[in-house]
């Protein structure tokens, strides 16, 4: 008969599948890179397989791992929820998050994913417009939380900066172009405002090329070549190059990310993802 699977081992394998090293996933489940080593072992004895690839810079899950990986959220999830159902009935409901669309893709899903293994009967609607919308539609009643780009005139806690940086295409030098062509985000929004103001301390001339919500489209603009633009660094995807100063254009200033809770809100559920998000994204910066 087949040994069980020891959920506790599953566990620490997805952890440091996930973050690609040993002194990693210790972190994340509490325990010391030694033991997370010896757990390792002990699951690829269990299923009498080698399920991880230990190169000299990261760890990764080889062919038989990655399948048992599948079956390892299953069971973690399911375990997870079946605890939840008996021990945290209490935190059961739906929480009505806004973030900005470029956050959304780069900050929340490691937090969103560790969230919902805490918290599994909790369950999140996201919405996505720019912070300037968010601030509208949260003071409106229509979100719990949000997580926004701090404007200067906003009086809400900080959790992290996050540096801005001006991206170009690999293939292009657009911004060798005078006047110099430049991608922005549509008006209201603090990344934009930012880079115009930068722009007019440095006297630099320029001209929108492309103005849009949309942090696709933006992207999609600056991989064309026919423009530059300012995105929050951990956004920046790996078809666009990071560049600056040596490029001739100005430095330009960090954003403050912080968070709104709307007061009005009696809800377990939402207590719970405010009190992760403040703890987790506090932790990144």
């Amino acid at each position: 008969m087949a040994m069980p699977l020891d959920l506790d081992l599953l566990r620490t394998f997805v952890a440091v599948a996930d973050s690609g090293s040993f002194s990693h996933a210790a972190s994340r489940v509490g325990r010391s890179q030694s033991a997370i080593s010896m757990q390792m072992q002990r699951l690829e004895q269990t299923v009498g397989k080698q399920l991880l690839v230990r190169g000299s810079k990261a760890v990764t899950a080889n062919a038989i791992g990655e399948e048992l990986l599948v079956y390892a959220r299953r069971l973690l999830k399911l375990s997870d929820e079946a605890w939840a159902s008996i021990t945290r009935p209490e935190e059961a409901g739906s929480v009505r998050l806004g973030v900005p669309d470029d956050y959304a893709a780069f900050l929340l899903p490691p937090v969103l994913s560790r969230f919902a293994a805490a918290h599994p009967l909790v369950t999140v609607e996201l919405i996505c417009e720019q912070s300037t919308s968010l601030v509208k539609t949260f003071a409106d009643g229509r979100l719990d939380l949000a997580i926004i780009t701090r404007a200067p005139e906003q009086p809400i806690e900080v959790l992290q900066r996050e540096r801005l940086v001006w991206v170009a295409s690999p293939n292009h030098v657009a911004w060798e172009i005078d006047p110099l062509p430049v991608a922005l985000f549509e008006p209201g929004c603090v990344a934009r405002k930012s880079v115009l103001q930068v722009l007019g301390a440095a006297d630099r001339s320029f001209r929108c090329t492309y103005s849009s919500a949309s942090l696709l489209g933006l992207i999609a603009v600056v991989q064309a070549g026919l423009a530059v633009a300012g995105l929050a660094q951990r956004s920046v995807p790996p078809s666009l190059r990071i560049i600056g100063e040596n490029e001739g254009l100005p430095p330009l200033p960090d954003m403050e990310i912080g968070i709104l809770r709307n007061p009005q809100t009696v809800n377990p559920a939402v207590e719970r993802l405010y009190d992760f998000l403040r703890r987790d994204l506090a932790q990144q910066a």
